[in-house]
């Protein structure tokens, strides 16, 4: 793959920059690897999908460093040692995208809504960017620069798009990166995070039993043929 060789060295915006991604291995989190390669990161692929992380780091390595981590998010040792090693590997972190994230169950209705599906929802989305940013930021005060970028959702924004997990998940999110960036923007460190729509994902056709992208068109009609791809977030997190 020769990603990197697309760009002149001046247009690749990422250049000697470390980057760690979890929720790597598909989705939103696959095409943001893909285009922060294409800048010229160095890449920390982190996800529980082994075999889509191992073939995806193989596909990127022959053009930029890359290397894939088995982590799941809910598990602080996991993060701590992603971040570790990246440090140990590359001497620095310049970039942390907490991306990982599950739907939960489809179920919309507050008495139809489990304890244990809330906690499992939480576990992910919310503990896991929480635990991400903690340990980045272990490692970017020091060097006084670094960003941080989490992955929240439409559904913090507008009500009734999903359950109450993943709602009140989302919102816990951006109030999380809010109160992050007033810290850490002391210590130079950047904290923000993306708000998608309804993106073509595996976990969201799944979500939604939608089979192709062309169903996924109908949800955005009123723009005329444009929808929220995967490449365009990707975009929106460069």
């Amino acid at each position: 793959m020769a990603t990197a060789s697309l760009l002149s060295a001046a247009a690749r915006r990422l250049e000697g920059k470390v980057a760690l991604i979890t929720g790597a291995a598909s989705g939103i989190g696959e095409c943001t690897a893909k285009l922060f390669a294409k800048h010229g990161a160095k890449l920390i692929l982190a996800d529980i999908q082994d075999d889509l992380g191992h073939a995806l780091a193989k596909d990127l390595d022959g053009t930029i460093s890359t290397s894939f981590l088995h982590c799941d998010v809910t598990n602080e040792t996991d993060m701590k040692d992603a971040v570790d090693f990246a440090m140990s590997k590359h001497g620095k972190l310049d970039i942390m995208f907490n991306n990982a994230g599950i739907v939960g169950s489809p179920v919309t209705k507050i008495l139809d809504t489990e304890k244990a599906q809330l906690e499992k929802v939480l576990s992910t989305n919310l503990v896991g960017p929480f635990l991400g940013m903690k340990h980045a930021a272990r490692a970017m005060i020091p060097t006084g620069q670094g960003s941080i970028i989490n992955t929240a959702s439409v559904a913090s924004v507008v009500a009734a798009l999903a359950g109450y997990p993943y709602t009140s998940s989302k919102f816990a999110v951006v109030g999380l990166t809010k109160n992050a960036a007033v810290e850490l923007g002391r210590h130079g460190i950047r904290v923000n995070c993306i708000s998608p729509y309804y993106t073509p994902t595996p976990l969201t056709k799944r979500y939604l039993d939608m089979k192709d992208d062309e169903e996924f068109r109908k949800l955005y009609s009123n723009l005329k043929g444009s929808m929220c791809t995967r490449e365009v977030v990707a975009e929106a997190v460069l």
